[in-house]
């Protein structure tokens, strides 16, 4: 393969930026700039030098050879550590693009990574996934799988697999043999319902996945003037809305994020929900329903200064088969809400004068997704659709497996099946993948990686 080269952390100003290489000549490229003799250098070690185009010091530097296969992409690799900034690294790397390295392609160290053998296609998307963490859990979903733990357990269920094709082909190429293992239906059932089982877990799970990956998607909706922007305020501790008195102030979509026990809440106020004929405010109304059918999770907030209208019963009503909580807000004035007799779930009672009042529906928040548990799990998720989509394959495949054993069908084409659930398990590692679908997976990377 040819040397690539990019630059590894983000363009702008920084105490340090990383220029790195990779390939057959990254080492006499780097060695020719460098001041320092590279081709005696020991792997993994650290120079101090400078970098010169021609006889003019470009910058003062510390060099880094790691000399394959032990390097990441397992070909030597070269990162050159230089002072931060946009004019300096750009300076570098255009001297190493003029000695004949080439602009390294969107996750081509990491495509490299793969394609040499040492890290299968999971594990490449969980560096990827790495790289996007923005909360604690997304992080440690991302680590099982750049450590390999989820790639080992899919690996389990391959060599299962292969024991099991071994065994069936013994049996049917050499029956006259009578000291071979004899494989019947009772023993491959075993397997199949240990694999069906795990696999079923663990699409389960890619569930709370979708969740730690793009968050929740929450939407705070009720009549105007019911709180609803003072609970987006106090949940972002900051005044994103603007609260008035005057019903029909939120008129349009206000967003802001909040992390709740590792998991990203994406919050939308909502215009309040009423009749008007302002144009601009019924365009916002008509947006506020339509985030009941978008979100996860739908904050419902009552008056509790005031009795119960149409408007509430309407939006309870649309707002029934999502994931909900009903706050009732305002419980520092007068009482006049009478709800008792509408049997609801999951009904808080809050005001936004008080913290801790707050506070509560953060806990409800916690207990409505489980976030406790997700917490303490270990997080063996499935979280992008080309590992759900083969892991969905691959359990239909194993569940005609099944029929087939109950109906004592003919082994060999029981081992059909079988091999064809080994591939799509391979297929989630990135063995036998196309070059499309390696190439879509690495697209996603950025420039460096």
């Amino acid at each position: 393969m040819d040397t690539i080269v990019a630059i590894s952390t983000a363009l702008g100003e920084g105490a340090i930026s990383i220029v790195r290489l990779s390939g057959k000549d990254a080492i006499n490229i780097v060695n020719s700039i460098f001041t320092r003799d590279l081709k005696k250098a020991e792997s993994h070690k650290v120079l101090y030098g400078y970098i010169k185009d021609k006889e003019e010091i470009v910058d003062e530097v510390l060099v880094t050879v790691m000399k394959g296969p032990k390097s990441y992409t397992m070909e030597d690799i070269v990162e050159i550590s230089c002072h931060g900034g946009i004019a300096t690294t750009k300076k570098i790397l255009e001297v190493i693009l003029l000695k004949g390295a080439r602009l390294a392609e969107k996750g081509e160290f990491t495509k490299r990574a793969y394609l040499n053998g040492r890290i299968d296609l999971i594990e490449a998307e969980g560096i990827n996934e790495l790289l996007n963490s923005d909360s604690e859990l997304n992080r440690k979903v991302s680590i099982n799988k750049v450590s390999g733990k989820l790639s080992s357990l899919i690996k389990k269920f391959k060599d299962n697999l292969l024991n099991i094709i071994s065994d069936i082909a013994v049996n049917i190429d050499y029956p006259e043999y009578t000291d071979i293992y004899v494989t019947t239906n009772e023993n491959i059932k075993n397997e199949v319902d240990y694999i069906e089982k795990s696999l079923t877990d663990i699409l389960k799970n890619s569930v709370d996945g979708e969740i730690i990956k793009t968050g929740i998607k929450t939407a705070i909706i009720g009549r105007p003037n019911v709180g609803k922007s003072s609970i987006l305020n106090r949940l972002l501790d900051y005044d994103k809305a603007i609260v008035t008195n005057i019903p029909g102030t939120t008129r349009d979509l206000v967003e802001g994020s909040i992390l709740i026990d590792g998991v990203t809440f994406n919050l939308i106020d909502t215009a309040g929900i009423r009749e008007t004929d302002d144009i601009v405010e019924k365009h916002g109304v008509n947006k506020s329903l339509e985030q009941i059918e978008e979100a996860n999770l739908v904050i419902l907030v009552l008056n509790n200064n005031e009795e119960i209208t149409d408007y509430d019963k309407d939006l309870i009503e649309k707002s029934k088969n999502k994931k909900r909580i009903i706050v009732v807000n305002k419980t520092d004035l007068e009482n006049k809400l009478d709800i008792s007799n509408l049997n609801l779930e999951n009904v808080i009672y809050i005001n936004t004068i008080e913290q801790d009042k707050v506070d509560i529906l953060k806990e409800k928040i916690i207990e409505l997704f489980n976030l406790g548990a997700l917490n303490s799990s270990d997080l063996m998720i499935l979280t992008n659709a080309r590992q759900i989509n083969l892991a969905k394959e691959a359990l239909e495949i194993l569940k005609d497996v099944k029929i087939a054993l109950n109906n004592n069908d003919p082994i060999d084409l029981i081992e059909i099946d079988l091999k064809n659930i080994y591939e799509k398990l391979s297929e989630m590692l990135g063995e036998g993948s196309k070059l499309d679908v390696i190439d879509r997976v690495f697209e996603r990377f950025c420039v460096g990686k």
